[in-house]
């Protein structure tokens, strides 16, 4: 299983992005999928969890503003109204037949 992170950039405050993650390398369903995030000098956080039915889950701050979906074996992370804490390298994950694979992180930099 291979995953493709692409979407990141420079954006200022109360803009949007979109992150993309291209899943390949399996036909069969992916358990869940993730992104994650690390900011300079801080432990990587979990941002939002996509599962194989569809359920979806946010860690509070992101709450509402970000939205994760997964269309043909891409996983979007839609970020809205971002904010200067946003900031970070963002990595997408997944959980498939019970082992770890992650992409490679892209950046996000909210500033003016």
């Amino acid at each position: 299983v291979q995953l493709q992170a692409s979407g990141g950039g420079l954006v200022q405050p109360g803009g949007s992005l979109r992150l993309s993650c291209v899943v390949s390398g399996t036909d069969f369903s992916i358990t869940y999928m993730r992104w994650h995030r690390q900011a300079p000098g801080k432990r990587r956080e979990l941002v939002a969890t996509i599962t194989s039915d569809g359920s979806t889950n946010y860690v509070g701050s992101v709450e509402g503003r970000f939205t994760i979906s997964n269309v043909n074996k891409t996983v979007y992370l839609q970020m809205n109204s971002l904010k200067s804490e946003d900031t970070a390298v963002y990595y997408c994950y997944a959980l498939f037949r019970g082992s770890d694979y992650w992409g490679q992180g892209t950046q996000v930099t909210v500033s003016s």
